[in-house]
């Protein structure tokens, strides 16, 4: 999800409130609420969708009211994130609703070609990090300081890490700081790669039901975390500049305020759909609610988005402002 410039026990709950509204809302009719007066549009919006729910949450409550409240088409384009942001200047991506922070593309697409701007904070703030099952931690108390982890690297073994204990990260296509992190902190660990966001999941909740050693980098906003609360692995401290040299990294991932980019073009279009993208902002609990039910119910990603659109008038309404 990318380089930190991105995601004590770390646990983010879904609030039970937003869930009961969720759950009374029934499947209401989004028109209901329509506050978009006059503003209408007859385009395309290209909606990159990278490859986690949460992000496919934004993305479809942002396309949902594009599409129901001003009549735009939306087109969502699974993408991974770097394949997304080469789309700006071709034409091809108009949206990329939740950026984790790369500043190797912004310099290029930003600064550089200016195929792009930066549309501002989208509300959700972010944290990657290292991270362990609960009952993990609750054997082996000392085990969340790295400065520890050597210490149990044996546990970690695993046919694909050979003598090294196995850290696990997600998808191939995130950008983390992981390898460098392992050998900049001289930890008896390699990098394997689950292949996905659900393969990640999967993972640790079998570590956590068979009670098998499990250690990976994990984050939020992350529905999951509410279900099992996976215990964050101290790494040092980060301050300001630590992560400025990918090779050199060895300190923790910041908080990220994550926010939209956008096509220069798109943004100049006139297009009221700008307008939504420019002023939507929400909350880690609401994209949690959202994505709880596309990944764990099996729920489709429009059905959940009107849902919940529905049962959040007034933040609908200052998107539409």
């Amino acid at each position: 999800m990318k380089q930190l410039t991105r995601r004590a026990s770390l646990t983010v709950a879904i609030a039970a409130g937003s869930l009961l509204a969720l759950s009374a809302c029934g499947g209401g009719d989004i028109k209901s609420a329509d506050t978009s007066g006059d503003k209408k549009c007859d385009t395309t919006v290209n909606m990159a969708v990278n490859p986690w729910v949460g992000f496919e949450a934004s993305a479809h409550v942002v396309g949902q009211v594009i599409s129901e409240k001003l009549g735009c088409k939306v087109d969502y384009k699974d993408l991974k994130e770097e394949i997304a942001w080469q789309g700006f200047g071709k034409g091809t991506v108009d949206v990329v609703i939740e950026d984790w922070g790369h500043p190797a593309l912004e310099t290029k697409y930003i600064q550089g070609d200016k195929s792009a701007i930066d549309a501002g904070p989208q509300g959700n703030i972010g944290q990657i990090g290292w991270f362990v099952p609960p009952w993990m931690a609750e054997k082996y108390p000392d085990i969340t300081n790295y400065k520890n982890l050597n210490k149990y690297a044996d546990l970690f073994k695993t046919s694909e890490s050979g003598d090294k204990g196995q850290f696990l990260d997600g998808d191939p296509s995130f950008v983390t700081n992981d390898e460098a992190l392992v050998k900049n902190l001289k930890l008896n660990f390699k990098v394997v790669y689950a292949g996905s966001e659900a393969a990640l999941i999967t993972s640790f909740r079998q570590a956590e039901k068979q009670k098998t050693p499990l250690i990976g980098y994990f984050y939020a906003p992350q529905w999951f975390l509410s279900e099992v609360p996976l215990v964050k692995v101290d790494l040092p401290k980060y301050t300001e500049g630590c992560d400025a040299v990918p090779a050199k990294v060895a300190c923790d991932y910041p908080e990220t305020e994550l926010k939209k980019i956008v096509a220069t073009k798109f943004s100049e279009s006139g297009s009221p759909a700008w307008d939504v993208v420019k002023n939507f902002k929400w909350t880690n609990d609401d994209q949690n609610i959202v994505a709880k039910y596309i990944a764990e119910d099996k729920m489709s990603a429009d059905d959940v988005a009107k849902k919940w659109i529905d049962a959040n008038p007034d933040k609908v309404k200052a998107w539409m402002s």
